[in-house]
């Protein structure tokens, strides 16, 4: 699914115009983007979270050149599930191929 077919699957759901739909989409990943930046989390009850997750500084390897190089620590946009999102998708693709099998 696209954001434009996420914009319009919810202008038909919910019956809102699909330009104030676009708005509040494109203002909601804006918010999340500036958060994560400013090493803030986003929390989305039964959804989930949107985190800035530490990476450790570790070695590298530029094979090309056989050189071994330093990556420093840094940081990375993640997103965590929330537990009840994760069991109704588990569930939910586990009676989808149950019935492919049947």
């Amino acid at each position: 699914m696209t954001k434009a077919d996420l914009i319009n699957e919810i202008s038909v759901k919910s019956g809102i115009d699909k330009i104030a739909v676009q708005t509040v989409v494109e203002s909601m990943m804006k918010v999340v983007k500036t958060s994560i930046q400013n090493k803030e989390s986003v929390y989305l009850r039964g959804f989930g979270s949107f985190i800035p997750k530490k990476r450790a500084q570790k070695t590298g390897r530029i094979i090309s050149k056989n050189e071994a190089i330093i990556i420093p620590e840094h940081y990375i946009p993640a997103f965590k599930p929330a537990k009840t999102f994760m069991e109704r998708v588990k569930n939910s693709i586990a009676k989808l191929e149950k019935e492919k099998q049947v």
